[in-house]
């Protein structure tokens, strides 16, 4: 009978190990997806995003500030100068004046 309690024991001990040598490589893996969750996007040149993003709007100036905001909130934003390419910056495409309601990023 105690025979039979030690080679259970040795068993669930080899089992345990065997498992746990693929441990650390899985948790390394999950520790270097959250941090990537947690990281900020990378930054982005905002003032000559945003210089080309205006440039064929007629209230130029206007255009380049409220750019520069979403911009510098979002780290995003849209390529071109039109209206169509909006949602391909989700922060930038939904972000509203708080007293307009309206959208906030040209």
């Amino acid at each position: 009978m105690k025979k039979q309690r030690i080679l259970f024991f040795l068993i669930i001990l080899m089992v345990a190990l065997a498992v746990d040598a693929d441990g650390p490589q899985e948790l390394q893996v999950q520790q270097q997806s959250i941090r990537s969750l947690l990281q900020s996007p990378p930054k982005i040149d905002c003032p000559s995003s945003c210089v080309v993003r205006c440039g064929n709007n007629w209230k130029n100036q206007m255009c380049n500030k409220m750019c520069n905001v979403c911009c510098n909130r979002c780290s995003c934003v849209p390529p071109g100068t039109g209206q169509e390419t909006r949602h391909l910056c989700p922060c930038y495409d939904t972000m509203v004046n708080p007293h307009t309601g309206k959208l906030k990023c040209p």
